[in-house]
């Protein structure tokens, strides 16, 4: 009964636990773990990053939490803040996407292509046509 009371009296100085759940964008369903309600949201990206990367899920996200913003589902389009903690707006449900990364468009248009060899003459339409053409018989 002592040990008990001791046990209730270090917990009531720690803060609640919330099961989240996180969302990756391309990924076939969301990451769940528990997290301290006083936790920073870096922290909940680096962890949810870890996780992902640990059970081995695709799409390959790498490990920067810089590279990443994470959501609240059920708010606004507004990202989380690194530095406010996960439980600030209580929500429980989040989504986790890459930060859109800048990209020149003269330096890509005409030299990206330049370096890919086509393979075959027409569209997969016309390939398609054509396929089909041939398997028609004519009465």
């Amino acid at each position: 009964m002592l040990l008990y009371k001791q046990k209730k009296n270090q917990s009531a100085g720690k803060a609640n636990r919330l099961l989240i759940s996180i969302n990756v964008l391309g990924s076939a369903g969301p990451i769940r773990f528990v997290v301290s309600e006083d936790e920073l949201v870096a922290a909940v990206i680096d962890t949810a990053l870890k996780s992902y990367a640990r059970e081995g899920r695709l799409p390959i996200l790498g490990s920067d939490l810089n590279n990443f913003l994470l959501y609240c589902s059920n708010a606004g389009s507004d990202a989380l803040s690194p530095w406010e903690t996960i439980g600030s707006n209580g929500a429980r449900n989040f989504m986790l996407c890459k930060k859109p990364q800048p990209q020149n468009t003269t330096e890509v248009g005409v030299e990206g292509r330049a370096g890919m060899p086509r393979k075959g003459s027409g569209s997969w339409k016309a390939w398609i046509n054509k396929s089909l053409n041939l398997k028609i018989s004519s009465h």
